[in-house]
């Protein structure tokens, strides 16, 4: 197997085949080459829950990141940040397919996509918040690229499953990129002028209560053998050195209060996701069944 194997049907589609939602490309197995069986001491459905986890993570956040066409400060960010969310809808596809494969039930990557509520979603609130001003933006990005990438780089080498592995290998080398180009941001906005210093300071300030979710350890993580909190220092610690370089403060905000003790991985989430998941799915719940 090699590495380009997990997503060699991102760009090479069967067009011969059924045409699918599938955010405009029909395709037959999009884990091509890779062993797709579960592990013998693998629970499925903890597997699936998980996968619906990173995989709403990259589904939401991707879809924050193509708001910004047409409204980013220079035409050559439209690109990037259209880019960015790319990258993020690929690991999307990949994870939530795998949910479907994984608890047995074979819903697609559309199903998962276009046929939840938002309270069935399992993202982090973190990724599904308004998009603020650009800085705003950037400081999100940088907060769950640095996060994600500490968090696939461990998955490629310890996932329970060989799925997981796989998209975590290659998400880990795109998210090193995603987490360089918010860094890059963040030191000219925060070494700028005192205004560009003032925006890039209120972005984080804004976003750093919403960081912590990602290190809150959810039940089916806990029984695969993972837990993020012990993640949660040397992101922070990483975080720390980008923001005091980029001469900004290190925010001290206390993490977003939960709901009775649940937040986005239990389904609780902010009004920003039911109107983000309005313009996502609208176009397949008023034509059900359509191809193209």
């Amino acid at each position: 197997m090699t590495d380009d194997h997990v997503y060699l049907t991102l760009a090479q589609g069967d067009h011969e085949a059924e045409a699918r939602w599938a955010y405009g490309t029909g395709f037959t197995d999009p884990l091509l080459g890779v062993d797709t069986s579960l592990a013998p001491d693998v629970d499925g459905a903890d597997l699936s829950r998980y996968c619906l986890m990173l995989g709403d993570d990259a589904l939401v956040l991707a879809q924050r990141l193509i708001e910004w066409c047409t409204h980013a400060p220079e035409l050559e960010e439209e690109v990037a940040l259209a880019n960015l969310g790319l990258d993020l809808l690929g690991q999307a596809r990949m994870l939530l397919t795998r949910a479907g494969q994984a608890d047995g039930s074979g819903r697609t990557e559309d199903d998962f996509a276009y046929w939840r509520g938002d309270h069935e979603f399992r993202n982090v609130r973190l990724v599904e918040v308004e998009n603020g001003d650009f800085a705003h933006s950037i400081a999100r990005l940088l907060l769950f690229a640095t996060a994600r990438l500490a968090l696939y780089t461990e998955l490629a080498e310890q996932a329970p499953d060989e799925v997981l592995r796989a998209v975590a290998a290659r998400g880990a080398k795109e998210l090193a990129y995603h987490q360089e180009y918010a860094a890059g941001w963040l030191l000219r906005l925060g070494d700028g002028t005192a205004y560009s210093a003032q925006r890039m300071q209120a972005g984080l300030d804004a976003v750093w209560p919403l960081l912590d979710e990602l290190f809150t350890a959810h039940e089916a993580e806990l029984r695969l053998g993972l837990d993020p909190a012990r993640l949660r220092e040397p992101v922070l610690a990483e975080l720390t050195a980008l923001i005091e370089r980029a001469t900004l403060t290190v925010p001290q905000a206390p993490p977003l209060a939960r709901v009775g003790g649940r937040a986005g991985r239990e389904g609780v989430h902010t009004e920003a996701l039911g109107l983000l998941l309005a313009e996502l799915q609208v176009v397949a719940r008023e034509h059900p069944g359509a191809t193209w």
